[in-house]
């Protein structure tokens, strides 16, 4: 299927991860036209590269109309979309179906961990409350990666693998 990287994001350090009854960090964000995406370890210069063996959040995804619902929710056209603080913004697919699944992004090949839950810290990245609620079940994806690649801005094809072709 095809599909569209519009925001490639990695950010050198946790604003929100364990800040838990903390203020948030300020590290910024940066964006990319494209990110290396290593096996077993992430995106080289993010928060989680080589964060721990296996790690179930080695990149992940955000779908654009979850975005776009929030810009609405609240009442910001201008949010930027790195508050969300994932490495990918994509339109084109249901990425709640990609758990569990592996799939090709591009050259590289990603396992589907899990669905990213919203926490109470999006209200306040996205200057709303509510909004965590507003994200209920579509906060987005995390991955894993199996196989090393570059991924760009722009269309690209998406192709879910059987067991057989992993």
């Amino acid at each position: 299927m095809k599909v569209v990287v519009h925001e490639l994001f990695t950010s050198p350090g946790h604003n929100y991860f364990g800040h838990h009854g903390q203020e948030p960090g300020e590290h910024a964000f940066v964006e990319h036209d494209s990110v290396e995406l290593v096996a077993g370890k992430g995106i080289p210069g993010d928060r989680f590269f080589g964060w721990k063996e296996d790690y179930k959040g080695q990149v992940t995804f955000i779908d654009l109309s979850t975005i776009d619902v929030v810009r609405e929710h609240a009442q910001n056209p201008d949010l930027e979309s790195s508050a969300f603080r994932r490495n990918v913004v994509i339109s084109g697919v249901d990425l709640n179906k990609l758990v569990g699944k592996v799939f090709r992004l591009g050259d590289t090949l990603l396992e589907g961990t899990q669905k990213c839950a919203p926490c109470y810290w999006m209200d306040e990245a996205c200057g709303k409350k509510g909004t965590e609620k507003v994200m209920f079940n579509r906060g987005g994806l995390r991955c894993r990666i199996l196989e090393s690649g570059v991924l760009r801005k722009g269309g690209t094809e998406l192709e879910e693998m059987s067991v057989a072709e992993k």
